[in-house]
């Protein structure tokens, strides 16, 4: 099994240190653009450099430890502007799952949660800790779910939506792409593009910048 390299150097890295370690990886460093952190350690794991340094370490694969989508799918993408990083997951030995769960490169599942069947996980998603995924749900590339969300079965959600710590999500809703819905929130209809939605039941707060 190849060594793996860590992008980002905050608070979600120290997770991600703790749960490539559950998963049996080989840590060879943490990437981060922050200059003033160059050297110091994450979790007991050296900064070896900044983002642009990956090609230094092509032998490697690859995680972003980075929770926002929008700045997740920035970095890969920046990335592949010098060369082609390969991309592995992580899936905690605790999470439960059926055989019919498809998870794509770069996504993180951490401990506790729990999917069921047909179930489709995109590219560069995070799935936080003890979050459940009911059946036939769709969820496109860097998504990212936290900690304790209850997803129900047929939800979609596109490209870059963000569900906030202990969010419930209704059976067959879709999230369009770029959209948010806060901690706590109890969603009972569809977001359009790049709004905001939070309270109990959701509504719209206010609509963020085009993904």
């Amino acid at each position: 099994m190849k060594e793996l390299v860590i992008i980002g150097g905050g608070g979600f890295a120290k997770e991600i240190v703790w749960l490539a370690r559950d998963c049996g990886r080989v840590i060879k460093g943490v990437l981060d653009d922050n200059l003033d952190i160059q050297g110091s350690l994450i979790a007991g794991v050296p900064i070896i450099g900044v983002v642009d340094d990956w090609h230094n370490f092509s032998a490697c694969e690859f995680v972003i430890a980075i929770g926002s989508p929008r700045t997740r799918r920035s970095v890969v993408n920046k990335m592949k502007l010098k060369g082609t990083p390969t991309f592995t997951k992580l899936i905690h030995p605790s999470v439960r799952m059926s055989e019919y769960v498809d998870i794509g490169e770069g996504a993180m599942i951490c401990a506790g949660s729990i999917l069921t069947v047909d179930i489709s996980i995109g590219k560069h998603c995070i799935l936080n800790l003890n979050v459940t995924v009911g059946h036939e749900c769709c969820f496109d590339d860097f998504v990212t779910v936290a900690p304790m969300a209850a997803v129900s079965g047929n939800v979609r959600l596109h490209n870059c939506v963000e569900i906030g710590t202990g969010a419930v999500l209704r059976q067959g809703l879709t999230l369009e792409q770029g959209s948010m819905l806060g901690m706590g929130a109890v969603l009972t209809k569809n977001i359009a593009e790049n709004y905001i939605f939070a309270g109990n039941p959701a509504r719209k707060l206010k609509e963020l910048p085009g993904v």
